[in-house]
């Protein structure tokens, strides 16, 4: 009896917003054929990213900030085409997504600068956020359809009359809801802030390299935070000149383009416009492959990097590729050549055992000894290049 009284009641909703939804018109046009583009192409790029990345890497990182925008963006689109009115158990249901795309953006910026795989559960932090956001909103969710399309027809058609609710009704979401605009600035506002201090920081200490290159992870990221830049003045711009969401094809608009300018750069870096990809004299070395991540880690493994007998020679053999390929590859990721590249490494533990009270009682030279330099006047030359002043001074300085 119960369930025929549900299909009953159900029915009677049908009948009743048929008519209405009957109404709400199709709209194609420029602008949506823009949208839809830009969407789609995100979701290709996204497939990509995800087919060809390592699992918690900053490109991963990227192709989730990417997925995020691509789910919302289509949301955005189906409201903006009226295509809504055939799905609206969905609408509004993306919303917290927008809280993920400026913690992704700031995780993919950590891990490439830092050369770090990202760890939920050392940044969970960073989404309590959305979580919370989507668990008051699960009233919403749970609210008959009725709700769902006055709240499309409030936002995109207010000349369409609304529909009659259930006085049963409550709106506690609402209160949290009503808010989500000022969340969505604050949120990327924040990790626009904290990303743009890791770049600037990052910048300052990499070398530059002795051949440019066409694009750096630098540039990237840096370019990608101006974008991100620009897109919260336009939501802050539409969220000022639009009470609801008639505005936010314009933001899904600039996204569109966001994606369009990404795919120019990963395609312009591609190796399928080098010769190297043609040529089947540089098919072995183009095979060749450094894996940045397994490089660090066997640098770091027993302190390798501190050892005297650490060469390019014996660290290649180490990782399975040339000399010539691992020169090339430190040169293009850090902008340094194998040298400079080990002694910054060493420069900097040493900073560490010279403040440290355990080698107190070392001798610089022996403390220079002891991160892997041979001579004291090797010890002293890589630690004035990269500390920017003197062994001894150092200790001043910091111990003074």
């Amino acid at each position: 009896m119960l369930i025929v009284d549900n299909n009953l009641r159900l029915n009677r909703y049908l009948e009743q917003l048929q008519p209405i939804i009957d109404q709400i018109p199709i709209r194609h046009n420029w602008t949506s054929h823009l949208m839809f583009l830009g969407i789609a192409q995100a979701y290709f790029l996204t497939f990509i990213i995800f087919l060809r990345s390592q699992t918690n890497s900053a490109i991963q990182m990227f192709g989730w900030s990417l997925l995020f925008q691509a789910v919302v963006c289509t949301d955005n689109y189906l409201c903006y085409t009226g295509l809504m009115k055939y799905m609206l158990h969905w609408n509004d249901s993306t919303e917290f997504l927008v809280l993920l795309i400026g913690p992704s953006i700031y995780f993919f910026t950590y891990s490439l600068l830092n050369r770090q795989p990202f760890s939920f559960r050392k940044h969970w932090l960073h989404f309590v956020l959305p979580l919370l956001y989507l668990l008051t909103q699960i009233g919403y969710f749970l609210n008959p359809l009725p709700i769902k399309l006055n709240a499309y027809i409030d936002a995109y058609h207010p000349s369409i009359p609304m529909v009659t609710v259930p006085d049963t009704i409550t709106y506690e979401y609402q209160h949290i809801k009503d808010e989500f605009r000022w969340l969505v600035l604050l949120s990327f506002a924040f990790y626009i802030v904290l990303s743009m201090r890791l770049v600037i920081r990052k910048s300052k200490d990499r070398k530059l390299p002795t051949k440019k290159t066409r694009i750096d992870k630098y540039t990237f990221t840096r370019n990608t935070l101006i974008f991100l830049a620009v897109l919260l003045i336009i939501i802050l711009t539409v969220f000022l000149n639009y009470e609801d969401d008639a505005g936010d094809h314009y933001i899904v608009l600039f996204v569109s383009l966001l994606t369009f300018t990404s795919s120019f750069f990963i395609l312009s870096e591609s190796r399928f416009f080098e010769n190297s990809w043609i040529a089947d004299k540089y098919e072995t070395l183009a095979s060749e492959q450094v894996d940045m991540l397994h490089l660090e880690n066997l640098l770091h493994e027993d302190n390798y990097v501190l050892s005297p007998e650490l060469s390019l020679t014996a660290l290649s053999e180490k990782l399975g590729v040339s000399s010539n390929t691992l020169s090339k590859a430190i040169n293009s990721e850090f902008g340094m050549n194998f040298n400079d590249f080990i002694n910054r490494k060493r420069v900097k533990v040493a900073q560490e055992r010279l403040l440290d009270s355990e080698f107190s009682h070392f001798t610089v030279e022996a403390i220079g000894n002891s991160v892997g330099f041979n001579s004291k006047s090797a010890f002293y030359s890589a630690f004035k290049k990269h500390a920017t002043t003197s062994p001894s001074a150092y200790v001043k300085q910091h111990k003074g």
